[in-house]
């Protein structure tokens, strides 16, 4: 029943910030026991994962991405937001926000093409 959906612009420019909200359905992002991740996939590769938001509010990011992540969340609105400052082209990747329960991962959004580009 929980539903995630990705949603941003799909093309930025080089040194710009790429921010991404996912809009959550069927469970408040308050809700105990849940996280809500940010997993990203460049062309040709693995999935990465980035970081996450806790119901509580406590965040976690990736150790490679720390310095230029942000996670938000808008509770009124049921949706947390991803913002990557700086980018360049390796940027360049699906965007997939994920719920969590406890350990496991949940519901995937169907993913959002992000271009880093001129």
């Amino acid at each position: 029943q929980v539903q995630v959906q990705e949603s941003g612009p799909g093309l930025v420019k080089p040194s710009q910030t790429l921010s991404l909200t996912c809009t959550v359905s069927g469970v408040s992002i308050t809700t105990s026991s849940y996280a809500w991740n940010w997993i990203r996939q460049p062309p040709g590769k693995g999935l990465e994962w980035m970081g996450m938001i806790h119901s509580n509010g406590n965040r976690y990011y990736s150790s490679s991405l720390k310095s230029r992540t942000s996670i938000s969340r808008d509770t009124s609105n049921n949706q947390f937001s991803l913002q990557l400052t700086s980018v360049t082209p390796e940027d360049t990747a699906v965007y997939y926000c994920v719920s969590q329960w406890r350990s496991s991962f949940g519901s995937w959004g169907q993913g959002t093409q992000v271009t880093v580009s001129s």
